[in-house]
């Protein structure tokens, strides 16, 4: 069966860089579109960042020009570069790909 799983995720300054990979495992996938989202206590998930199946990409105002999406076909993963990460920044981050998703990784932005 196909499952999403996050990794990457961990306690970063202020101002650091994470990067988080979506690994995809099963075969009755079709890797189409695929995005982040997070989601802190207390707070409704937010869409972070997606990506189509042509590379066209977009991201929630809070965070362009910091995050990138990208994908690698190859590896069917799809990444989430972080920089210039700042304590709001804080949550799970969870990758979806139409209906499944991943269990999460914590990002956590702290001095």
């Amino acid at each position: 069966q196909v499952q999403l799983v996050e990794s990457g995720g961990g306690l970063v300054q202020p101002g650091g860089s994470l990067r988080l990979s979506c690994a995809v495992s099963g075969s009755a996938f079709s890797f189409y579109h695929m995005a982040w989202y997070r989601q802190a206590p207390g707070k409704q998930r937010e869409l972070v960042a997606d990506i189509t199946s042509s590379g066209s990409t977009n991201y929630a105002d809070s965070v362009k020009g910091r995050f990138t999406i990208s994908r690698d076909n190859a590896k069917k993963t799809v990444y989430l570069q972080m920089n210039g990460l700042k304590p709001e920044d804080t949550a799970v981050y969870v990758c979806n790909a139409n209906i499944l998703w991943g269990r999460g990784t914590q990002v956590t932005v702290s001095s």
